[in-house]
């Protein structure tokens, strides 16, 4: 690359950076930039990197990403073993067992993978399986403002849902074991647990959070526990109200003191899904996403959505919103396609900048906090009337698995922002396909199937193309490394991995991404045994 582009790029970025970002503080208003910039780059690398190819003998010896400076050029030279190395560091695959009842699994297994832009990365995704109730528990968690939201979120959520689905039975063995400081029944086995925790001295804080939820469902005196509807609601507006209660009350340790107004302060959106035999629940609260991957009986594959975005695009939302709020601000709380011209999202966890009255704001943080040190930023938007504009409540969708539902995609707005829901199903059919695990029929797109397969064997005949084992490593590597006609384009995909961490951000977002293979024939028997 050369130094004037560098510099050139460098110097947008950040200049783009510094208009939104305070106290290390940044909100999703940087999307438009990193659309523009990205667009020039690949502009770039298409004609630019061919005339500065590395020598055939010459290779990194480990692939990394660095913190640019002005004069700094990218390593763009990359060999393709690095590029796995990268794309794939962040892979987890898990068979699932079936039960000790004997009853088949409707899950068969799910393959998850990330790809960090934010340092430290923002996202986090956590599976794990009920151990009182039944179910399977997916979710994919997109921080903002720093990962500690999304970081608690991924951890904690699941309980509140476990918890939840408990009888009056169970809940009053939790209570008595807690009672007479006995072990507690397990709730959860993590079958991919929310990576780099850093809430292992709190969590007595947070299971005595719990314990208040269980006792007030105690309370409730049902024998059966609240249904899964009624789970998900709870679960999602009970965590949220608690991480904004934390924070509000004393806390003596100063290390939960600080990690509490981390997490309040930044946000997380959250998309979950629980699956227990045919039945299959999405809660989604802001723009992470999930869809169906559905092949009928004549072998056609389409794509079933099951969740909304919840941003300015989803008139729906901005009907809600308008109904919440004074008629004379329905022309400030959309602004540039953002809540308060602030955030894309319109749910969300934490975040009590939009919640909070500017009074509470303000007693809470003059409690003597280092904002500054814990990367805190404090800001009012300028139309800030009649808070809370942003809730956490989710929307949900019950789907009833049938045999033709083949798989489940849940992932962070990084890759819906990239790939629209039919490719990212068609690059799971191709994925399986080349794994030997269907012999899919795309007759459905008769004009791009020859042209699938003319790419494929350009891809062999030059040596580029790569089987992954992972589907979600395949939805990874076409996000940042296809071209506008849906080709790989090894030097773009190069290119976007080897950018300066500080530099990153502006080009794409961190990408999660969780594929979850359904058991057509343990579904079928469901409708047998019916």
């Amino acid at each position: 690359m050369s130094s004037t582009m560098s510099y050139w790029i460098l110097n947008s970025a950040r200049n783009s950076i510094a208009t939104l970002q305070g106290g290390g503080h940044l909100y999703a208003r940087c999307a438009s930039s990193r659309n523009k910039l990205k667009r020039m780059l690949f502009s770039w690398a298409s004609t630019t990197l061919k005339n500065n190819a590395p020598c055939s003998g010459f290779a990194l010896p480990k692939a990394y990403r660095h913190t640019s400076t002005e004069e700094d050029d990218f390593h763009l030279q990359l060999s393709p073993e690095q590029v796995n190395e990268m794309l794939r560091a962040g892979e987890s695959a898990h068979k699932i067992l079936d039960p000790i009842s004997g009853v088949p699994n409707s899950v068969l297994q799910f393959e998850s993978n990330q790809l960090a832009a934010n340092s430290p990365v923002e996202d986090r995704r956590g599976v794990a399986s009920c151990l009182q109730t039944n179910g399977l528990m997916f979710g994919v968690f997109d921080g903002h403002g720093g990962h500690a939201c999304a970081q608690a979120v991924s951890e904690r959520l699941f309980y509140y849902m476990a918890v939840s689905l408990m009888s009056q039975q169970t809940l009053e063995q939790l209570e008595g074991a807690m009672e007479s400081m006995k072990p507690m029944l397990p709730i959860l086995q993590w079958l991919k647990h929310p990576e780099d925790s850093i809430y292992k001295d709190v969590t007595s804080v947070h299971l005595d959070h719990l314990r208040v939820y269980w006792q007030e469902l105690l309370d409730l005196h049902m024998e059966m526990g609240l249904n899964m509807k009624e789970a998900l609601m709870y679960s999602f507006q009970r965590l949220d109200s608690d991480i904004s209660l934390e924070i509000q009350a004393p806390l003596e340790d100063e290390m939960t003191r600080n990690l509490s107004l981390q997490v309040a302060f930044s946000g997380a959106t959250a998309c979950m899904a629980h699956i227990d035999g045919a039945h299959l629940h999405v809660a989604n609260a802001g723009d992470c996403r999930a869809i169906l991957g559905v092949q009928e009986d004549n072998g056609m594959w389409s794509c079933l959505p099951l969740s909304h975005d919840h941003n300015a695009w989803n008139q729906a939302e901005l009907s809600r919103l308008k109904r919440e709020h004074p008629e004379s601000e329905d022309r400030t709380i959309i602004m540039d396609d953002r809540l308060l011209g602030v955030l894309m999202p319109c749910r969300a966890f934490g975040d009590v900048q939009l919640k909070w009255s500017k009074e509470l704001q303000r007693s809470v943080l003059e409690r003597g906090f280092d904002t500054e040190a814990l990367n805190i930023y404090q800001f009012t938007p300028q139309h800030y009337y009649t808070p809370p504009y942003l809730t956490a409540e989710p929307e949900i969708t019950y789907h009833r698995l049938r045999p033709q539902d083949k798989f489940l995609v849940l992932a962070s707005d990084g890759l819906w922002d990239v790939l629209d829901n039919e490719d990212v199903v068609r690059l799971v059919v191709e994925h399986l396909s080349e794994a030997g695990q269907h012999k899919p029929d795309l007759a459905q797109r008769p004009t791009n199937l020859g042209l699938m397969q003319s790419l494929l064997l350009q891809r062999k005949a030059k040596g580029l193309h790569v089987a992954d084992q992972n589907a979600a490593t395949r939805l990874i590597r076409h996000a940042i490394g296809s071209n506008e006609y849906g080709e790989m384009d090894p030097e773009r995909l190069t290119a976007m991995l080897t950018l300066p961490e500080d530099l990153a951000r502006m080009y794409r977002d961190d990408i999660t991404v969780t594929v979850v293979y359904f058991n057509s024939d343990s579904i079928d028997a469901y409708y047998k045994g019916l």
